[in-house]
């Protein structure tokens, strides 16, 4: 089989806008998609984080440094800020090179955003 890059998403919600809230939910939701995901570090490309406008008090990035990622390409942004959309969310998408095909990554969407997506891992 050949290796392609394959994109791995996932969203969570953060309970408050503190460091130790945005910290903790980004940490929980990385933990699930290297788990469902089998993830080996050596096969990620980079890791791109977002929040939504109203949580600012973290970078989602530092979690994954937390979490032994030293080598990982790392970018934080803020979600587009959508008139009546999820707050307080916090999105990880991973492009891995891996020999996995489409339908084996599974997405994990968990807390308030696990409407997101109602065919995904919940």
């Amino acid at each position: 089989m050949t290796w392609k890059c394959r994109g791995i998403r996932g969203a969570t919600t953060a309970d408050d806008n503190t460091k130790e809230a945005v910290i903790g939910a980004t940490k929980e939701l990385l933990a699930k998609l290297i788990e469902v995901n089998d993830v080996d570090q050596d096969e990620v490309a980079a890791v791109i984080l977002t929040t939504t406008k109203d949580l600012d008090a973290a970078f989602p990035a530092l979690a994954v440094r937390h979490m032994g990622w030293d080598n990982a390409a790392l970018l934080c942004g803020n979600e587009m800020d959508v008139p009546g959309s999820l707050q307080s969310c916090i999105r990880i998408l991973i492009l891995v090179n891996t020999e996995k095909g489409p339908s084996d990554i599974r997405f994990v969407y968990i807390k308030g955003a696990k409407d997101l997506r109602t065919k995904d891992l919940n």
